[in-house]
């Protein structure tokens, strides 16, 4: 048999093998509503998270903290202290303090 094909068919088995995994889908399980699935990050995304995200996100947290005290006249004066306190201070916080390790929600998601 030629080399020429025997090298195809060889790289054409081969890569089609490795597509194989990537075509194959896992049964839904639940009901598909976002809100009740439990996200199950890969080891990557907790690394990335917990060295590069959280501390950005409580350096925004304190930093939002300061800009709330040195805006809180001027949002007191426009009435939009909630607004300023929960944008600055309490997403950052909960982002940083709330969710789970390499997940993208927001929030506290109970695991069972």
């Amino acid at each position: 048999m030629n080399p020429f094909r025997i090298l195809a068919a060889t790289l054409t088995l081969l890569f089609g093998l490795q597509a194989m995994p990537a075509l194959a889908q896992p049964p839904a399980q639940g009901s598909g509503d976002p809100v009740y699935s439990i996200q199950n990050p890969p080891a990557y995304a907790m690394i990335g998270d917990l060295l590069i995200a959280r501390p950005l996100l409580i350096v925004a947290t304190v930093v939002g903290a300061g800009l709330f005290v040195v805006a809180l006249p001027f949002t007191a004066m426009g009435g939009g202290i909630g607004d300023a306190g929960k944008a600055l201070v309490v997403d950052p916080g909960k982002a940083a303090f709330v969710r789970c390790l390499g997940c993208t929600g927001d929030g506290y998601n109970k695991r069972e």
